[in-house]
């Protein structure tokens, strides 16, 4: 298939992913898609699938990772494989267990198996440089609203990452395209994609913020709201960044014997002391810390009265003893 004789939908999906590509030929990285059979994900396997028809040293592969959480998910995750092999891309099937004894919840405890299988050998046995995730503008103006009304901070409101992580990096190339272009996209290569059913139960609070929420949103305040969420994410995510930077900094400087200095850190401005805190609580084992545990740790710090440590996810206990925030 030449350039001429793709759709509008699939030549935009083959140009948002075209810097991805040039990264990858330039520093010769392996690029992994991670593809769940649906809309997104199957667009932007074609996408690469098509790039790698003409560049022959792009090295191109698809992972389906199965959580087992729905019945029939290994047909489903069979099916999708097979849509990239006819894509021409090698593909396989990670299934994986879904564990519940870290603490986390069940969605948060999927994205981490989920996670841990796009990082490990994939079908070439090869752990790739580069992974490549299919979320959308709308989905990241999802996540934006989502964070709004929960009254989350700087970070939340940035939204998806275009890019985290490193060996492998994880990227998100679609976050400028939206989701009705990747079904256009999928319609135009000739592709029937996966329509998840929990994508319409009403009982997901995403879901009712996808086909409720946005919709009226648009309605009663005009056509651009999720393009708006979407770059009240861009603009965020720099200012999340440059705290991130800060924070870093300061921990180092606060850190003592594994443990942080209650009082060097509480001469630290607020917004990084948040920040602080739960950086040293990831290191420490606490599976993705949220505002109340490190609203908790840090009363030990600017309220500190003598009270007893706190408990945290991981099985992780903070004590504050001889002036310093300690892990027991």
């Amino acid at each position: 298939m030449s350039t001429r004789a793709l759709g509008p939908s699939a030549l935009a999906l083959t140009r948002a992913l075209g810097p991805v590509v040039t990264e990858a030929l330039d520093g010769g990285l392996r690029v992994r898609v991670a593809c769940s059979g649906g809309p997104d994900s199957l667009a932007l396997a074609a996408a690469l699938a098509w790039h790698a028809r003409r560049e022959p040293a792009l090295m191109a592969e698809g992972l389906v990772v199965d959580h087992q959480l729905q019945a029939g998910s290994a047909r489903v995750a069979a099916r999708a494989a097979e849509q990239m092999r006819l894509l021409g891309l090698t593909a396989s099937v990670a299934t994986v267990e879904v564990g519940r004894a870290t603490g986390l919840g069940p969605e948060a405890a999927a994205r981490r198996s989920r996670y841990e299988a796009l990082r490990g050998p994939g079908p070439s046995g090869v752990r790739p440089g580069l992974v490549l995730l299919g979320h959308t503008l709308d989905d990241q103006a999802e996540t934006v609203l989502l964070g709004l009304v929960r009254g989350s901070g700087t970070r939340s409101l940035a939204g998806m990452a275009a890019r985290f992580g490193t060996d492998p990096v994880f990227v998100r190339p679609l976050l400028g395209t939206r989701r009705a272009d990747t079904a256009k996209a999928c319609a135009e290569w000739g592709l029937e994609p996966w329509q998840d059913p929990q994508n319409t139960d009403a009982s997901f609070t995403r879901v009712r913020v996808r086909h409720e929420i946005m919709p009226l949103l648009e309605e009663r305040l005009g056509p651009g709201v999720a393009q708006a969420l979407a770059r009240t994410a861009r603009l965020a995510a720099a200012d999340a960044e440059l705290l991130d930077a800060l924070a870093a900094r300061t921990g180092a400087e606060v850190a003592r014997d594994g443990g942080l200095d209650a009082g060097a850190l509480l001469a630290q401005p607020p917004a990084l002391r948040g920040r602080v805190v739960r950086a040293w609580l990831l290191a420490a084992g606490v599976p993705e810390p949220t505002e109340a545990h490190t609203s908790a740790v840090l009363a030990l710090v600017e309220n500190w009265h003598g009270q007893r440590g706190v408990d945290l996810p991981g099985r992780v206990r903070v004590v504050r003893a001889g002036g310093r925030l300690r892990i027991r």
